[in-house]
């Protein structure tokens, strides 16, 4: 299981008048660790981008569990749970503190030839290959 987590303290203006983190907000937070574990594999969005390929959101789903607020530390995880045809991540959102979910969620993002603009239905080679280079790289270290 390849993932990623970052903590994020949530700043004054991401919180509503009522001082809750605004809905939205947590898509920036799942970005900031999709990030990350794209970083880890060696395939964020520039080393996408060189490879030819774009890789858009086409579905996302979130479910709140637990508001948070402005000066909350959160961790946010994110867990590859599929690469061959397409790039899905789980997301948990978790207060530091308690170690209570506030938020779970998904995202799904397919590759997307920057050329043509056509959809691939595998991912290319060279978004796999990273990923069970990382998976060996796990197995051998455990």
């Amino acid at each position: 299981m390849l993932q990623a987590e970052v903590e994020v303290e949530v700043p004054f203006h991401d919180a509503d008048p009522m001082g809750v983190t605004w809905h939205g907000n947590y898509f920036r937070y799942m970005e900031t660790a999709r990030s990350a574990l794209l970083d880890s594999l060696g395939y964020n969005y520039r080393q996408m981008v060189s490879s030819g390929y774009l890789w858009p959101v086409v579905d996302a789903r979130i479910k709140y569990v637990r508001p948070t607020t402005f000066g909350q530390r959160v961790r946010v995880t994110a867990t590859l749970t599929e690469y061959e045809n397409r790039l899905k991540i789980a997301y948990a959102i978790t207060d530091v503190a308690s170690g209570d979910v506030v938020t779970e969620a998904t995202t799904t993002q397919v590759a997307v030839h920057g050329a043509t603009g056509e959809m691939s239905f595998v991912s290319p080679p060279v978004f796999t290959d990273k990923v069970k280079a990382a998976l060996n790289a796990t197995a051998s270290s455990q």
